[in-house]
This record gives structure tokens, sequence and C-alpha cells, in this order.
């Protein structure tokens, strides 16, 4: 089983940028895919999909609120994710968490997550 850490959250005015990280011990399938979600305070749903990379091609997608502004990447040797998360808007507020990904559903349970807050 993979233990995966978020990093790299923090509070930064709108329009500015923050890059998460999240690290996984145990080994990542080549045919696996991975991703980025996000909780909004407040909301009782699940986390949102945000993006996600298939892990052994490098190809990625994303959920049509943060494409052009957020782009998700790895290192396969490091088995580390990151969002680089760019032109950011008070509504990108959230707790963001990564985990497995089928298509925009997440796999596995979720870790403790990476506060974003995004002040206007």
């Amino acid at each position: 089983q993979v233990h995966l850490v978020e990093s790299g959250g923090g509070l930064v005015q709108a329009g500015g940028s923050l890059r998460l990280s999240c690290v996984a011990s145990g080994h990542i399938f080549s045919d696996y895919a991975m991703g980025w979600f996000r909780q909004a305070p407040g909301k009782e749903k699940e986390p949102e999909f945000v993006a996600g990379i298939r892990w052994s091609l490098g190809t990625t997608y994303y959920a049509d609120s943060v494409k052009g502004r957020f782009t998700i990447s790895r290192d396969a040797a490091k088995t580390t994710m990151y969002l680089q998360m760019n032109s950011l808007k008070p509504e990108d507020t959230a707790v963001y968490y990564c985990n497995g990904v089928s298509g925009d559903h997440p796999l596995g349970s979720w870790g403790q997550g990476t506060q974003v807050t995004v002040s206007s």
C-alpha cells in the first residue's frame, strides 16, 4: 500500500502562486494514475477532483476550474508529485489532497492534506 504525504500549502494573496508536493512511500505501478483533489471549507462532500497524471507516460488532465492555471507533474524517480498553482483565486481556498485516481474518482484513503488559503 502506498502512503501519501502532502505539503506546500499556505496563505497567499489572490493572483499569487504556490507549489504543492505529494511524496509517496511505496511503489507506484507504471499503469497507475495519481491526482490532486480539494475540499473547500464547509463542504461536506468528498473532495473534488483537480488534476490527474498518468504515472508512466506523464500525460495530464484537469478540472475545467483550474485548466490553464494549475500544472500537475511528477518526478517518478522520487515518487513525488507536484501541483503548481498560479493565478490563485479565493475560490481555490481548500484543503488539498493527493490520491490514486481512476478518471476523476479517488482511490484509497485520504491523508492529512495541506491547507491552501487565498485572500482577496
